[in-house]
């Protein structure tokens, strides 16, 4: 059900130990320029192999006209589906809106906390928000983020959570600093088996699995797990940004292709190129709230105050106020 509202291609049936969720695989490709021509050719290889155009087509309903990279501010969802095949179905596990400001280069970056309720089109009653996928597909979850936001979601990015691992150990780890010693289950579900302590680690791809998905044993909850998905996300993007890390692109992107979908063309990646030199000074934002439990159910209630205030960021990022 989560695939019939997306018009989709169809898919070699490989199976692959995968682990990502994010930006990675875009923007600090894109870092290296024109001379890097055996990544671009890997990178439109990949491209043409994972598009998957929305019901909705080429346009946010948001948005008068559709927009492009190359002149416009743009925003893009970021999504890991907690699913262990290519198909993607199921939960989103995380999920993070990045918006791009042509005038001045900038990202922002916004960690939306996969528990909070909000109200979702078609549905009676207001719902955790990572619902929306399995109830429809991306372009329901798509639908229920602009809508909470009020903001158009431009275009989007999908990985199976199955990517994260073998791209953190492909770059040799992520440096990261933890806040605090904790213990979590490991990839298989077998619990208290990783030990992350505190202070600056340098974390292989089971261990930063762990710390981007651990949730109870953090104080604040989600919103400290979109903390650590953004810190993540940082480690990685300036990793694969190095010079050094170039070698490795070629195995990372073939694995990728079998678990991703996006409707960002080649030429709208090349034209994210302009962006490559605010990758180490992109900017985190998070939403506030606070726990509560609803029918026996776990919600993370998003402060009105909060949502209008990221709304209004966002918005003027990309130039619609």
């Amino acid at each position: 059900m989560a695939q019939s509202r997306v018009k989709r291609r169809k898919r070699r049936g490989k199976k692959g130990i995968l682990r990502m969720f994010l930006l990675l695989g875009f923007i600090t490709l894109l870092a290296f320029g024109g001379g890097a021509g055996y990544l671009i050719y890997k990178i439109s290889n990949v491209t043409a192999n994972t598009q998957l155009e929305l019901e909705r087509g080429d346009k946010s309903e948001k948005r008068e006209i559709a927009v492009s990279p190359s002149k416009d501010n743009i925003s893009i969802m970021f999504l890991g589906v907690d699913s262990r095949d290519s198909d993607l179905r199921g939960r989103t596990d995380a999920m993070l809106l990045a918006t791009f400001n042509r005038t001045d280069s900038s990202i922002k970056i916004l960690s939306i906390p996969r528990d909070s309720r909000v109200d979702i089109p078609g549905r009676q009653n207001p719902d955790k928000i990572n619902h929306a996928h399995a109830f429809g597909g991306l372009d329901l979850t798509i639908e229920t983020v602009e809508e909470f936001l009020n903001i158009p979601v431009d275009y989007y990015v999908t990985l199976n959570f199955e990517a994260f691992m073998e791209i953190i150990d492909s770059f040799g780890g992520v440096d990261v600093e933890v806040p605090f010693t904790f213990s979590e289950q490991n990839s298989a579900g077998v619990h208290n088996t990783i030990t992350i302590n505190e202070g600056l680690q340098t974390l292989d791809g089971e261990e930063a699995l762990a710390y981007v998905r651990m949730r109870k044993k953090d104080p604040l909850g989600d919103i400290g797990r979109g903390m650590r998905q953004q810190q993540v996300i940082q480690a990685l993007i300036e990793k694969g940004s190095s010079f050094s890390s170039i070698s490795k692109y070629g195995d990372v992107l073939e694995s990728i292709e079998e678990y991703m979908f996006t409707n960002i063309s080649f030429g709208n990646m090349v034209a994210l190129h302009s962006y490559a030199s605010s990758l180490n000074k992109i900017e985190t934002i998070n939403l506030k709230g606070s726990n509560s439990t609803i029918g026996g159910a776990y919600y993370y209630q998003i402060s009105e105050e909060s949502r209008e205030e990221i709304s209004t960021t966002l918005r003027e990022h990309l130039g619609l106020e």
